[in-house]
């Protein structure tokens, strides 16, 4: 009986032995666009999986079983899935595209340039059967109706054209019956947004009566209101110069342009030596005018320290004003007899 029961038990120890050596395979880790869905988390030593490929992805050529070994691990399969691809996409006239591929789930989206709108998808995806989800959409001109012309105004267009619409970037001028005054922008376009910018205003303007100048006088009897872009001149006194422009106009405002200014002339404080005027050198005593123009430039001739040489300083006559240089001296009576020591006749340093 003892052997008996030995010999059973070490059948049984065997058994488990062999049993208890037979490992289980975990779920398989499978490459990038193969198909996980329906698999089990563990497997028994000789069960089989069939592969395959996701959507999207197609199947190379080669073996697709795989199975589970006693060593609890899988045997190889060759299947590869590559990632499929749609057609590369056509140039969108007067637009432009961004993607970065085109292969499967890549998206391209649409955009186009100003003065054109998009017909069609925005964004197109590509499929799992390698075509795009939408056809290319197409970039069409923008277009406005006829431009709003302004109560008591006129509009000229750039070009002739037919029917009731415009395109992008169309444009007329505007103009207003006189007297009335434009007020606003005197070009008009078809714009991006399929409107029209925004048209002027035709209003009566009168400016008042302009007020005269010191020093000066206008043209003519004005002294009354006066309407849009009508002018006034200006003139100065004698001697004076007219500083600004000789006309004023009535602006869209209402106001007057800006007033000149009659500027004053400068006298010379002093009687002797020689002075460079107009290019050229001349006494004093010879200077008719007896005055300067206003923004007129004299220069002066100055001795340098050991008086042996002469330089220029100028000056210049702004409304009145006249400054001599320091260094200038008038001359002696008795130094206009020796002309060869003033300064104007020295050599230059």
């Amino acid at each position: 009986m003892a052997p008996t029961l030995a010999y059973l038990l070490l059948c049984q120890l065997v058994l488990y032995t062999a049993v208890a050596s037979k490992k289980e395979c975990d779920r398989p880790l499978l490459s990038v666009g193969m198909d996980t869905d329906g698999l089990q988390r563990v497997y028994s030593p000789g069960d089989q999986v069939v592969v395959s490929c996701k959507r999207g992805f197609t199947p190379s050529p080669g073996l697709r079983t795989i199975i589970c070994t006693a060593r609890g691990d899988w045997t190889k399969t060759k299947l590869k899935c590559l990632t499929k691809s749609c057609s590369s996409p056509e140039p969108l006239d007067h637009g432009d595209m961004d993607f970065e591929d085109i292969t499967y789930q890549s998206t391209i989206t649409y955009t186009c340039h100003e003065g054109y709108s998009l017909h069609g998808a925005r964004t197109v995806e590509c499929l799992a059967d390698g075509q795009w989800s939408m056809q290319k959409p197409k970039c069409l001109p923008v277009t406005c109706g006829l431009p709003p012309i302004p109560t008591y105004g006129k509009i000229t267009y750039d070009r002739r054209f037919s029917g009731n619409t415009t395109m992008f970037g169309f444009g007329v001028n505007y103009e207003c019956l006189p007297p009335l005054a434009l007020i606003g922008n005197e070009r008009g376009y078809c714009s991006a947004n399929g409107k029209w910018t925004e048209p002027p205003e035709c209003k009566l303007v009168t400016c008042p009566p302009p007020t005269n100048i010191t020093n000066g006088y206008m043209t003519s009897d004005v002294n009354r209101e006066h309407g849009y872009k009508e002018t006034v001149r200006y003139g100065c006194n004698v001697d004076y110069m007219l500083d600004g422009p000789v006309e004023i106009e009535c602006l869209s405002t209402g106001d007057w342009s800006e007033q000149p200014t009659c500027r004053a002339p400068c006298k010379i404080g002093i009687t002797k030596g020689r002075i460079r005027y107009n290019g050229r050198k001349m006494w004093m005593k010879d200077f008719q005018q007896k005055m300067f123009s206003h923004k007129d430039i004299i220069s002066f001739y100055c001795m340098d320290k050991n008086k042996k040489c002469t330089y220029e300083m100028s000056g210049q006559c702004l409304d009145g004003n006249l400054k001599i240089p320091e260094c200038f001296e008038d001359p002696r009576l008795i130094d206009q007899f020796n002309s060869t020591s003033l300064p104007a006749e020295l050599v230059p340093c």
